[in-house]
């Protein structure tokens, strides 16, 4: 268990940022807002370095910014 306060407030921040991708994804329909904000709050638990954690979330946003659009 990794009690570092740098890791600890990056994973606190961008949890909280894939909690709101999450959230938009879920009531906009949004599969790509959806799956980027449940891959940022995994992210945020599973990788043991704030460097890591924090490009491959940076990526997961721009993944999400990204790719196509749902079109109706």
């Amino acid at each position: 268990m990794n009690l570092d306060s740098n890791y600890l407030f990056a994973s606190m921040i961008w949890g909280a940022v894939g909690v709101g991708y999450f959230i938009y994804g879920k009531k906009q329909k949004s599969m790509a807002a959806l799956g980027g904000g449940a891959l940022m709050i995994g992210a945020s638990y599973f990788f043991p370095n704030v460097l890591l954690m924090s490009l491959v979330c940076v990526g997961l946003m721009a993944a999400v910014y990204l790719l196509p659009k749902d079109s109706d």
